[in-house]
């Protein structure tokens, strides 16, 4: 009779019954974003806005979903604070951000220019060449906003919530490895998506996870991030995670695709293993003195 009454709280309950279990509250998370975004499609379906939703709006929406329900399911099911996540802010925070955006940057500049010396890449033109420098201005300060947006979003949900959920039920290798490949595995559906990109994401989101563990706070990833995209894009012109946008460089990739990645981007390429690589040695020579906070 004992352990028929203790078998629920064993199922439901952490070990000093404090809290549930780590798959119970991932689940929690995902039912209220799940919710959030029905709610936000009722909203729209009562006030007749049938058209699409603009990218700022969509931006906002998305923000504001996804950062609820984490903040509710942290608050109520994990029993900790949103901020313990690795949101602190701190005299770092502005380092780490923009150290995260600076890396990215040489990263991208040395795939460009190894991708340019190998004659795997052609320039043909800069932006300004083709169109407006008032257009080309607007787009790419809507390209970094967006991917402000993108990077919080997805920082918030894989390094911050599913990455320390899962290292909280199981422990923290186990959590990286199983967050960075949901990571990868979410970008399956990505245009011109394949294993090659799959293992590509995943290594990435090892690469973010890193940047946590050496700081302990979710700021040099989500720096990392945005940059990554933002750099990837809309400055050197890659197609990014098979979204292929114009940037400041306009480029014409045509080298082996197991090394470029071919139409998905460099993140479904060989030389993402040199290049990640680089970038951790960058990120601990960034926080080889640094303390945890």
């Amino acid at each position: 009779m004992n352990q028929l009454r203790t078998l629920p709280s064993y199922i439901f309950l952490t070990d000093d019954k404090s809290r549930l279990r780590a798959g119970w509250r991932i689940l929690i998370a995902v039912i209220l974003t799940g919710l959030f975004f029905n709610i936000v499609d009722w909203v729209r379906s009562a006030l007749s806005m049938t058209g699409p939703t603009t990218n700022i709006v969509g931006n906002l929406i998305d923000f504001f979903v996804v950062t609820g329900a984490i903040f509710i399911a942290r608050r109520f099911a994990d029993k900790r604070s949103f901020t313990s996540l690795g949101f602190h802010v701190n005299k770092q925070t502005g380092f780490d951000l923009l150290i995260g955006i600076a890396i990215t940057f040489l990263l991208f500049f040395v795939i460009y220019a190894v991708e340019y010396f190998m004659g795997w890449l052609k320039f043909d033109s800069f932006a300004w060449q083709t169109d407006s420098p008032a257009l080309v201005i607007s787009q790419t300060t809507k390209y970094f906003i967006w991917f402000i947006f993108v990077a919080w979003n997805e920082e918030l949900v894989y390094r911050g919530y599913i990455m320390q959920s899962l290292a909280s039920g199981l422990n923290l290798t186990l959590g990286i490895l199983i967050s960075s490949l949901y990571f990868g595995i979410e970008h399956l559906s990505n245009p011109n998506s394949n294993g090659m990109a799959v293992a590509g994401i995943f290594l990435i989101g090892l690469f973010f996870a890193y940047a946590y563990i050496r700081t302990g706070q979710l700021w040099l990833s989500i720096g990392l991030h945005l940059g990554w995209n933002f750099f990837e894009s809309a400055v050197f012109g890659f197609p990014v995670s098979g979204y292929d946008r114009p940037g400041l460089f306009h480029i014409s990739v045509s080298g082996p695709e197991p090394w470029t990645g071919g139409a998905f981007g460099p993140e479904a390429g060989l030389i993402m293993i040199p290049i990640v690589l680089f970038g951790a040695l960058l990120i601990y020579l960034y926080t080889k003195h640094r303390q945890l906070s």
